[in-house]
């Protein structure tokens, strides 16, 4: 058994249901401390959080994760123990084997065999680990930037050790992720018996129109990186379970996936909502808006994705695509304080799933390509 598996194996078996640590980042620290690195526990609420760094010098490379797992899901429909990790027919089954403690396994051992080819090396290295990024994502890594942009320090490269492979590992590297703008929209009517027509107002009706609008409007057309904005419904209630009462008003949650401002081409967050706005005074409706926004970012070709793309080529034989597509990660607030962060991990088929998995010969590559970016960006300083 390869150091790597051995320590994915030991950080699967922690049961760290979000926003729960489960003593997985201490056993990372453990690893990290007879390095020489310096290591900063960061409690925020009921969230444990660490930031790790060895050297003082730049260019500073950034590993960043998260210890904590969604939700096994019914016992009963796994095939074994979700936090007992079972090696079957060449796969590893636990909950978090994919999302995300095998990166975080091969993060700590390929900066182990880095430093260890190169104790003097040049630059400096960095962990961000958090146990808030599965829920609500307030007391983690947001709040570890925060105090990290107070005393003015960047990131020069980060690497997320998110699970981004599609058919096979290393066929994709996340180097950005659209915005996320959702909107809870009350449409206002009047209430009343079904029967009498004229003398209610159904909000439904009222807001069809700018529905049919809103489907039907091209937000943007993308752009270099990014696929063009999408809106949609998400959920749409009205009415009081009576077949015969208008409702007094509908609530519809809606959410744009969107493609960012970039050389002239995208959205921003302020023009979307007043697009939105627009279409619905066009309509004459009255209703309540509020609106919940989660920040794009994106990372051009360049110094890190170059470097990573070789060492996955060297590491797996692939040539990696870039795509920003998926849902938001941690990325998006590390892109605070560091112009390049990218994201690279294992397959994501079964992230989330019932009976998630990686495969164990993909383990070791996956270290291999850390350690090897190291290389090609620290030993070239």
């Amino acid at each position: 058994m390869t150091p790597t598996l051995a320590l994915a194996i030991d950080l699967l078996s922690r049961r760290s249901n979000t926003p729960e640590d489960a003593g997985c980042q201490e056993l990372m620290i453990s690893r990290l401390e007879p390095l020489g690195f310096k290591i900063e526990r960061m409690r925020f609420g009921d969230v444990d959080n660490f930031y790790a760094r060895r050297g003082n010098s730049g260019p500073l490379l950034v590993f960043a994760g998260h210890t904590d797992v969604v939700p096994t899901g019914p016992l009963d429909k796994w095939h074994t123990p979700p936090f007992e990790p079972t090696i079957k027919d060449d796969m590893l089954y636990a909950r978090g084997a994919a999302d995300m403690k095998t990166s975080l396994a091969a993060f700590v051992t390929a900066i182990e065999d880095f430093v260890a080819a190169h104790p003097d090396h040049a630059g400096s290295i960095g962990l961000l680990i958090t146990s808030d990024e599965e829920g609500v994502a307030v007391d983690g890594t947001v709040k570890v930037v925060e105090a990290l942009k107070a005393r003015g320090e960047h990131f020069d490269y980060c690497i997320v050790g998110e699970p981004t492979s599609n058919k096979v590992v290393g066929d994709m590297i996340k180097n950005g992720r659209r915005g996320s703008l959702s909107g809870k929209l009350v449409v206002k009517g009047v209430q009343g018996h079904i029967a009498y027509p004229h003398l209610v107002k159904n909000p439904i009706h009222l807001v069809a129109p700018a529905i049919k609008d809103m489907v039907e409007t091209v937000w943007d057309k993308g752009n270099e990186y990014f696929p063009p904005t999408s809106w949609q419904i998400s959920n749409m209630n009205g009415g009081t379970g009576a077949t015969n009462v208008v409702p007094g008003e509908v609530e519809i949650l809606f959410n744009f996936r969107f493609c960012p401002e970039l050389n002239g081409q995208g959205s921003t967050e302020q023009n979307l909502k007043q697009r939105v706005h627009a279409v619905l005074d066009q309509h004459a409706l009255n209703y309540d808006l509020d609106w919940e926004y989660s920040p794009p970012y994106i990372t051009p070709r360049g110094n890190l994705v170059e470097a990573i793309a070789e060492a996955i080529k060297q590491a797996y034989g692939v040539t990696p695509e870039l795509s920003t597509t998926g849902g938001t990660s941690d990325g998006r607030f590390i892109a605070d304080i560091c112009k390049q962060v990218i994201e690279f991990g294992p397959l994501n088929a079964t992230i989330h799933k019932l009976n998630e998995c990686v495969g164990v010969k993909d383990i070791e590559p996956l270290k291999d390509t850390y350690r090897l970016t190291l290389e090609k960006l620290l030993l070239a300083s």
